[in-house]
């Protein structure tokens, strides 16, 4: 019990000099679009995650120090969302969703599939640095189930082949075109772009709703049906 309280008691080594002005430059930059400064930390977050493939308690530290905040107050929010990553992550982080559609369609046997073929479990990162693992509770994207997200962009209707296929081409060093949205790139240009930067990348693809969510849609249309307007509101009220 002492060591643990005397481990939490050391403050983390700060960035280094150069490092600490470069990112101190950019969190001025992102404080400034806020009206208040503690409301740029999830950006400020992503920033630190952009520099360290993750949160550390350095990173913690520095957006504590860049808004007003406890050290304990940023890491509750830290630790509070879950694309705040808390040990160091790939180049490429695979989110497998196995929550209830995308497990019945295969998002199960996609996620022990990939478990097998890169020898760790969620949660963990290959030995190369290439490739993160974990599986993800829903990726909002059901109509296109079982799917899988890299660094947060979409790969839909997979199979336990086309994910092997996938990870095996990412750490080939093969360009991978997402099934839409925009051009993948790695894990810590991702968080950059998330803590608010510009997003370079040309060629975002298209993102349209998929036929399982249309399917409702045609439907309503060929029937005549459609949303309740105003004025039935009213009448149903009355």
């Amino acid at each position: 019990m002492t060591d643990i309280l005397i481990k939490l008691s050391r403050r983390p080594e700060p960035y280094a000099p150069e490092v600490h002005q470069r990112l101190q430059a950019d969190a001025t930059q992102i404080i400034s679009r806020y009206p208040h400064p503690r409301s740029a930390l999830l950006a400020l977050l992503h920033l630190v995650q952009s520099e360290d493939s993750h949160v550390t308690a350095t990173g913690i530290e520095f957006c504590a120090e860049q808004v007003g905040l406890t050290v304990a107050e940023v890491t509750a929010v830290a630790t509070f969302y879950s694309m705040f990553r808390r040990t160091p992550t790939g180049d490429y982080h695979i989110g497998v969703c196995t929550n209830t559609l995308c497990a019945v369609l295969g998002g199960d046997a996609i996620l022990a599939t990939l478990e097998r073929h890169l020898d760790i479990e969620p949660g963990q990162t290959t030995p190369d640095g290439s490739i993160t693992l974990e599986h993800i509770e829903c990726n909002a994207a059901c109509d296109f189930a079982p799917v899988i997200m890299v660094n947060w962009e979409f790969f839909d209707n997979q199979t336990p082949e086309s994910a092997r296929a996938l990870v095996d081409a990412l750490r080939a060093g093969k360009t991978v075109t997402p099934t839409r949205g925009a051009p993948l790139c790695t894990f810590t240009q991702t968080a950059r772009i998330l803590a608010g930067f510009p997003d370079t990348r040309e060629g975002v693809l298209d993102g349209a709703a998929g036929d399982a969510t249309l399917a409702g849609l045609r439907v309503a249309h060929a029937q005549g049906m459609h949303a309740p307007r105003a004025d039935e509101d009213r009448e149903v009220a009355e």
